[in-house]
């Protein structure tokens, strides 16, 4: 079995899903309070 050296894997990867998860669950996140505030108006 091969040495392991500590910071020698590439991980560009996993950092760019890592971003996107990230990204999306912002704009998730965002999508869902501008529903909730419209239904909080319009039920008004």
């Amino acid at each position: 079995m091969a040495e392991h050296k500590p910071g020698s894997m590439d991980i560009r990867g996993q950092e760019k899903t890592f971003d996107g998860f990230v990204r999306m669950a912002t704009w998730g996140a965002i999508i869902t309070v501008a529903i909730l505030i419209f239904m909080a108006l319009a039920n008004a």
